[in-house]
């Protein structure tokens, strides 16, 4: 079975395109479309000076962006995503703080989310996709 990407290029498995990447056959994408990548991770901390900024900023890089740069959209989706997923994590573990377990996971929650967003943003600027582990892909 074949699949393709954005550009019609076609893969016989999804882990192809990944591994393309990795082994470098894969073309870097512009500049200009890096910087709106890293840029679409990066604004995910809005979150911390804006309500909802977290996920308010990945998507307007990827509703300004999603049909004239590919790379940048991919980017602003994957970075969209994980910030529902983070939104929501961060919920549960607000509610699981009546029972004192959301005491340790909240913590836990903030730190693996800047982490994981500083990983992308640089692998964003180096031109290579990054995908989020434990991802919720509900934008797609």
């Amino acid at each position: 079975m074949m699949t393709s990407d954005e550009r019609g290029e076609e893969f016989r498995s999804p882990g192809e395109r990944e591994r393309r990447v990795f082994e470098g056959a894969y073309e870097e994408p512009p500049i200009e479309q890096r910087k709106w990548a890293f840029l679409a991770h990066i604004s995910a901390f809005a979150g911390f000076v804006i309500p909802f900024g977290n996920l308010l900023g990945p998507l307007i890089v990827w509703q300004m962006k999603r049909y004239d740069m590919p790379f940048a959209a991919e980017q602003a989706k994957e970075a969209l995503n994980f910030q529902i997923t983070m939104s929501i994590a961060l919920t549960i573990s607000a509610v699981l703080m009546v029972v004192f377990v959301g005491f340790l996971l909240l913590p836990l929650l903030v730190l693996a989310g800047i982490v994981l967003t500083l990983i992308a943003a640089l692998h964003a600027n180096d031109g290579k996709p990054y995908r989020y582990p434990f991802n919720l892909r509900l934008v797609r």
